[in-house]
């Protein structure tokens, strides 16, 4: 029987194995199918940054016409990536093999050379080094190994960014071709993106598509598409295979997919894939499986499908696919084929917190369906992934963590849950500690009160090193308003004891949430410039409020003050979700981004946290009306302790 191949396309983080296919693999295993996997993110980069991959660079950008700033005649301008390897290339192509087996872990002393500036060329990403060397704070507690790293994360960056600026501006690390994936409602220009010439980057891509089917001779592909910067590559890789291989089918899903693509009508995608499946993959790719296989006549659940030129949405039988009994059985991930000791870790943000997406092959897994809370009126709190909690048992989910460390030799673990609730993380780390445990994992969490100093020293002592939470707008009146469930008060006491249990913890916070003033957005700032001084916080992302359609604001957007644009006439769907809208009187919505940006990245490295909040707004705004001493009030309240408010260090100043 002709195996399946599952398949991870460009572009997502380098440095461990994206889930989606790894827990697939083991459910139609399961099932006594035979899977492959494939990571093609992962060997594309392999693939563009080697010596000869380079060589092929530097070819590609003079053919292109690009020339140095002391370039003549007709050829145009580089940008300064491209003139910057240009000017350097064949310090590159000396240099670049060494620096993937440094950041692969298998040239460790080579950290000594990078960090001697002597050995790597340098180019625009470098220009705040010396800066960062000079300030001391967190880039100078550093190790020479981690020092090491970040410039040779940089070198990448800098190659990357030669690659987008010169040869397809759709290419980064982490992301190919989001801009295009962006509040697309028809499939037009992914279709004539699709149609273009290839460049140096697609043939790499269609040349590792070949080699995979040439491997395998798949019957059947899924492909993941869980971030919009993956639907580019994964429609490229669909593409190739419908050249080269025309009779395999082809499955598309992921996290993408299950959000945007719910009121697919129009066709035009279907001259790529065969299906679509929504939510919970293995139930469908199971059903399509057998279908395609084994030839059986097994009805399809929750796949889109084309006939006769129409969109047509199987359903099925939902009710026995998406069961809320609470101790579901979910299959154990299967590693087999993944190349785990080829992964790139990257060390981009000196910041010890917000290291950890990009830094060290965590096995990513995910231990409860949905979230416990649901109920945060911005979330797409209709949608499967979201309101169905479907908790896991403790006991089992401590066997699999030992298990799969033994299967696959690595003790580090990403959950990767909606939010871990208070109650699992007790059971689950008692059972690890019971079990003497050598595990190492993180997740996201829910800063609320149920995270007391006893939890958080249970989860450190079962290793725990690390959470990820939302703060959202990081206001009272806006928590409440968007039914959060959480206070600042709480939200500063559960931080103050995750860090003094040793635990590193990052905010999401978000801005322009509708209703919010200029006032509130300052205070914010200073609520988080707070947390930083008390040591309860160290990693913080502040993005933009989006409006989506599957949110309860989405259902009532006049309660919220909104004004939703008018739709455009009638036609074939292809994606849905960010609804655009307008919100009378707003704020200057850019100015505030580019201060809380400004202030997240000086406060990551350690500096600015005496700079008061309005100093980082290029207009005038308000100083902030929250008390100097907010956060320490509310922690020395609860009790925990106030020890931190004589001991921490004089910040640097920003700059």
């Amino acid at each position: 029987m002709p195996p399946i191949l599952l398949i991870t396309p460009p572009l997502v983080q380098t440095n461990a194995p994206y889930p989606a296919t790894t827990v697939l693999s083991g459910g139609l295993r399961a099932h006594g199918f035979d899977t492959a996997q494939e990571d093609l993110s992962l060997a594309l980069v392999l693939r563009l940054f080697t010596p000869d991959g380079l060589r092929d660079l530097e070819l590609a950008l003079r053919r292109r016409g690009h020339a140095r700033p002391s370039g003549r005649g007709s050829s145009r301008l580089a940008s300064p990536a491209v003139s910057s390897f240009l000017g350097q290339a064949v310090q590159y192509r000396h240099t670049v093999a060494g620096v993937i087996r440094f950041l692969q872990g298998a040239d460790p002393t080579l950290a000594y050379r990078i960090v001697s500036r002597s050995w790597l060329p340098e180019g625009p990403r470098w220009a705040h080094v010396d800066e960062l060397e000079n300030a001391g704070g967190v880039f100078g507690a550093m190790s020479v190994a981690d020092r090491a790293k970040h410039m040779a994360s940089l070198y990448l960056d800098d190659l990357a960014d030669a690659v987008r600026e010169g040869v397809d501006p759709f290419f980064g690390f982490a992301r190919y071709g989001e801009s295009l994936a962006a509040s697309l409602t028809t499939f037009a220009p992914l279709a004539r993106a699709l149609a273009g010439r290839p460049n140096l980057v697609t043939r790499r891509l269609d040349e590792l598509t070949d080699a995979a089917l040439a491997r395998h001779r798949p019957a059947l592909i899924g492909l993941t598409v869980p971030f919009p910067g993956t639907l580019y590559g994964a429609l490229r890789t669909a593409q190739r295979t419908r050249r080269v291989a025309p009779r395999t089918r082809i499955a598309l899903g992921g996290g993408f997919v299950n959000t945007e693509l719910r009121e697919l009508t129009d066709p035009a995608i279907f001259e790529f894939v065969d299906y679509i499946c929504l939510d919970d993959g293995a139930e469908p790719l199971r059903r399509l499986a057998e279908n395609v296989c084994r030839r059986q006549r097994l009805p399809l659940v929750r796949t889109f499908t084309r006939e006769r030129g129409q969109v047509r949405y199987r359903a099925g039988d939902a009710s026995a696919c998406t069961s809320r009994r609470r101790r579901p059985h979910r299959p154990t991930p299967d590693f087999a084929g993944l190349p785990l000791d080829r992964y790139i870790s990257m060390i981009e943000m000196p910041n010890p917190m917000h290291r950890l997406w990009s830094d060290g092959c965590w096995i990513k897994l995910q231990l409860a369906h949905g979230c416990y809370w649901r109920k945060c009126r911005f979330c797409d709190t209709s949608l499967d992934y979201i309101s169905r909690y479907a908790p896991p048992d403790p006991d089992e989910a401590a066997a699999l963590l030992l298990r799969l460390q033994r299967e696959t030799g690595r003790s580090g673990f990403h959950f990767t849950d909606e939010a871990l609730a208070p109650a699992l993380l007790a059971q689950l780390s008692r059972r690890l500690i019971a079990q003497q445990a050598d595990l190492c994992w993180w997740g996201n969490i829910r800063f609320e009160r149920a995270l007391t100093p006893s939890l958080a020293a249970l989860m450190a002592q079962a290793g725990c090193v690390a959470v990820t939470g939302g703060l959202e707008c990081a206001h009272d009146r806006l928590l409440a308003l968007m039914d959060k469930g959480i206070t600042l008060r709480q939200a500063a006491c559960a931080c103050r004891a995750l860090a003094d249990a040793g635990i590193l913890v990052h905010a999401y916070l978000m801005y322009g949430f509708p209703t919010q003033t200029v006032q509130e957005t300052v205070d914010a700032l200073e609520y988080v410039r707070q947390l930083f001084v008390a040591g309860a916080l160290h990693s913080v992302y502040w993005h933009r409020f989006a409006l989506t359609c599957h949110s309860p604001m989405a259902a009532n957007p006049a309660a919220f003050g909104l004004r939703l644009r008018p739709v455009p006439a009638a036609g074939p769907v292809f994606a849905r979700n960010e609804i655009p809208y307008d919100e009378p009187a707003a704020p200057d919505l850019r100015m505030l981004g580019e201060g809380l940006r400004r202030a997240a990245y000086n406060f990551m490295l350690g500096r600015g946290w005496e700079t008061a909040p309005e100093k980082w707004f290029d207009a005038h705004v308000p100083a902030a009306s929250l008390p100097a001493n907010f956060v320490a009030r509310a922690i020395a309240r609860s009790g925990i302790n106030t020890r931190f408010c004589a001991s921490r260090a004089r910040a640097p100043r920003a700059t």
